[in-house]
């Protein structure tokens, strides 16, 4: 009998792939989304994509993790080779145990950042609505969720910075004098820039915040939460000129903030928080320019982040105890088509018999229950007593479940 399930975990992350790399093979929604439409159609049944500025995944039930490699190069700018060198591919119960320690935060670039089980649950609700999550990814997900909920509630691994937003405003804070009275712009609106945004005004006191968009209606919204001043995208070059201080956090493909368009002479913090990055690189060698990306950030407030590591022990425990659960349905999932076999079989037996009556039928499924409720209670002979079934009874065990 088998004892695993061909669940695979394919990807990359800040754990093995600089930020190029990992811009390389990020995902976008619309490229998501045509993944999806395109593993459904080669018939594949449940598959999550998650794709943040720390890692891009796919996860889902396939016999050959090579399929989800495939996909994953062809949707996003990545190539084979690419991946061979940086990727990682886990299968099984590593791969399950994969995805509680990377939804409960213990995987993040900044240990216990719960950020990512809103992102999980977005993976899951976007595969949902193509079809392509069913019973398995949805008891795995709602796992997982449970843990992250119990790790955020009874430890403090989460206490203190949690985001890429926040590392970001403790990074100015740290590096800039008198930031109050400085000239800020947000180039980006989207759920990084607002979450910057919101702790911008919360920490540095400023009120002089500019917000550029690519959609003006997207950053009036912003603007009219926190009563800040918004300007036209064709305004981004002149508003730069005017900063002493730049983030953006815009979700383009390509850059966005070209060296051309940065004073010669001005001091200019500049913050990329986007994936793939959005700043031209060369900018770094203008000695009037200081570029932090999101590596150097997370590099630089890990220190801050050190008192997390204590509590790591108590989520692992947390982990292990809803871990165990889970592992035990899955356990049981294999039983069922012994179940299944025997219960046709006792029917079977009936109609040869001509006792087609009801109290037989209920007897029949009050015996396969009382099976089942052995096989829960005394796991260590579960495989002892399917293998007994199937050999008593005859069994073909490989129905659909």
């Amino acid at each position: 009998m088998k004892n695993t399930i061909p669940y695979c975990v394919v990807g990359l992350s800040h754990k093995n792939a600089d930020l190029a790399t990992r811009g390389n093979f990020s995902l976008d929604k619309e490229q998501t989304e045509r993944l999806l439409a395109r593993a459904k159609m080669d018939g594949l049944e449940e598959l999550m994509v998650i794709s943040t500025c720390n890692r891009t995944e796919l996860m889902g039930i396939v016999e050959d993790p090579k399929i989800l490699i495939d996909y994953l190069c062809a949707f996003s700018g990545g190539d084979m080779s690419l991946f061979l060198e940086k990727g990682y591919v886990l299968s099984d119960r590593k791969a399950l145990n994969h995805v509680f320690r990377v939804g409960c935060g213990l995987e993040s670039q900044i240990i216990g950042d719960f950020e990512i089980i809103g992102q999980l649950k977005r993976s899951f609700s976007n595969s949902k609505k193509q079809q392509m999550v069913n019973g398995f990814s949805e008891r795995l997900v709602n796992s997982v969720i449970q843990s992250s909920k119990r790790i955020k509630t009874e430890t403090q691994l989460s206490s203190g910075a949690t985001s890429i937003s926040f590392a970001s405003v403790h990074y100015i804070l740290e590096h800039v004098k008198d930031v109050n009275q400085k000239n800020i712009l947000l180039f980006g609106t989207g759920k990084i820039g607002r979450n910057t945004c919101e702790n911008l005004i919360k920490h540095t006191h400023n009120d002089q915040i500019v917000l550029v968009n690519r959609s003006e209606e997207s950053a009036q919204k912003v603007a009219g939460k926190f009563n800040l001043v918004v300007k036209k995208i064709s305004e981004l070059k002149s508003e730069i000129a005017q900063s002493d201080i730049m983030i953006v956090a815009t979700g383009a493909q390509d850059i966005t903030v070209e060296a051309s368009m940065i004073p010669k002479e001005k001091p200019l913090l500049i913050l990329d928080l986007s994936v793939p990055s959005n700043v031209d690189t060369k900018l770094k060698e203008l000695e009037n320019i200081t570029l932090i990306n999101l590596d150097e950030l997370s590099q630089l407030t890990n220190h801050a982040l050190k008192k997390r590591e204590q509590f790591i022990p108590q989520a692992n425990e947390i982990l292990d105890q809803v871990k165990a659960e889970f592992f035990q349905w899955v356990d049981h999932r294999k039983f069922a088509p012994t179940l299944k076999a025997l219960k046709k079989k006792l029917l079977d037996g009936q109609q040869k018999e001509q006792e087609k009556t009801q109290e037989f039928s209920q007897i029949v499924y009050r015996l396969t229950g009382k099976v089942a409720s052995y096989l829960k209670e005394n796991p260590s002979k579960a495989d002892q007593t399917m293998a007994l079934l199937q050999h008593v009874f005859q069994l073909d065990s490989d129905l659909d479940v």
